[in-house]
C-alpha cells in the first residue's frame, strides 16, 4: 500500500511539473500574422493603413519603425510613448525574429504592453525562426 501510495504521488508531483513547464502565450492564435500574409500586403501597397513595429534587434521589414528590443525596459517606454497618439482600433503588427518564440526575450513584454494599453487589433509576426530564415531568405520586402 505504502509503495502504490508513494508512486500515486510521484506521479501527481510530475505531471504538476509538466504542467508548471508549459508556456501559456499571451495571444491567440488569431492575433499572429504569417509572414507571407504581411509581405503580400507591402508588396501590393495595402500595409500603410497599419503600423509594423520592430520590437528587437533590427528593423528589417520594409516600412517598419524599430523600437528597440523590448526586453530593455527603456524600450517598452520607447514603444508606449510612440504609440501614444495611435488609436486603439489601428492595427499593429509588432516582430522580433531574433530567434524562435519560446526563446524570445522581446516579444511577451512588447505584446503584453499593447495589451495592457488596449490595442483591440494587436498581431504578432509569426517568425516560427528568425528573420533572416523566415523574411530575408524568402525575398520578402526589407528596408534599403
Amino acid at each position: 500500500m505504502k509503495k502504490l501510495t508513494f508512486a500515486f504521488g510521484l506521479v501527481i508531483c510530475l505531471a504538476i511539473m509538466v504542467k508548471a513547464q508549459i508556456i501559456e502565450e499571451l495571444w491567440k492564435p488569431s492575433q499572429l500574422m504569417e509572414t507571407k500574409t504581411l509581405a503580400s500586403l507591402i508588396e501590393k501597397n495595402q500595409a500603410k493603413k497599419m503600423l509594423i513595429l520592430s520590437i528587437g534587434p533590427d528593423a528589417v521589414i520594409k516600412g517598419s519603425v524599430n523600437i528597440g528590443p523590448t526586453n530593455d525596459k527603456g524600450n517598452v517606454e520607447k514603444l508606449k510613448s510612440y504609440l501614444k497618439n495611435v488609436k486603439k482600433d489601428k492595427e499593429v503588427v509588432i516582430y522580433c525574429g531574433c530567434c524562435p518564440f519560446s526563446r524570445c526575450p522581446n516579444i511577451r513584454p512588447a505584446f503584453k504592453t499593447l495589451m495592457s494599453l488596449g490595442y483591440k487589433n494587436a498581431k504578432l509576426l509569426n517568425v516560427p525562426n528568425n528573420i533572416k530564415t523566415d523574411w530575408i531568405d524568402k525575398d520578402y520586402p526589407t528596408e534599403d
